[in-house]
């Protein structure tokens, strides 16, 4: 296997667990737009992909509500949904240990980079990546693809073959496929090993023990 040196990992269902606070924060906002849902388990969809699309493919709003509903949702996730959230077991022990095989570590979320930063501030793992690349707030910059673009463009000295993403749903890998880099499928994330296959994710792993192995 390559030795990937330049690690690439999602927040959302792959470093972390944020079911409850993302949730929570889709359930505020559609009752603010007149829309009860009270099984959050329903809602588990929202968990990865970008906001704008989510709304828009789960509740077919039109782009006005679209951006009332994220604004409805940023109004509580900023307040408590995003600190609603928990490292998966294994997380700070193997990022240690990447970073003590000197790998570059980068965080790379459709969530906008204030949110990321914050959230890793929070579970005080910020010092082992060297940069957090997000969606902005206006929206833009929210695909998988030009996320892992950006990132690439920082390293232009650095093979593709030694970068890797890291990630649970399908918009991960296909970003990956797509800026021609390997990805690993996290099936312990929101996305099954069904989908992370479909999308001819590189490897699939069940659990952050397994993603350790195949890393190191």
């Amino acid at each position: 296997m390559v030795k990937y040196t330049t690690i690439l990992f999602d927040l959302d269902g792959t470093i972390s667990d944020p079911k409850i606070g993302i949730t929570k924060s889709v359930q505020y906002a559609l009752e603010k737009l007149g829309v009860i849902e009270s099984d959050l388990d329903k809602l588990e969809c929202f968990i990865g992909p970008p906001l704008k699309e989510s709304f828009s493919d789960f509740y077919g709003f039109d782009e006005k509500t679209v951006n009332k509903a994220i604004a409805y949702y940023r109004e509580r996730f900023k307040e408590k949904g995003m600190f609603e959230n928990e490292l998966y077991d294994g997380i700070p022990e193997l990022l240690t240990k990447l970073k003590e095989q000197q790998c570059t570590l980068i965080v790379a979320t459709s969530k906008p980079t204030v949110f990321a930063k914050e959230i890793l501030n929070f579970f005080q793992i910020e010092k082992y990546f060297e940069l957090v690349v997000g969606s902005h707030l206006d929206g833009s910059r929210s695909s998988k693809s030009e996320i892992i673009t950006y990132i690439l463009e920082k390293y232009p000295k650095r093979s593709h073959k030694h970068f890797v993403m890291i990630g649970d749903r399908k918009h991960d890998i296909i970003g990956a496929n797509i800026t021609r880099i390997d990805s690993i499928g996290v099936a312990y994330g929101y996305g099954s090993r069904d989908e992370l296959e479909r999308v001819e994710a590189s490897y699939i792993v069940d659990d952050v023990n397994q993603l350790k192995t195949l890393l190191l």
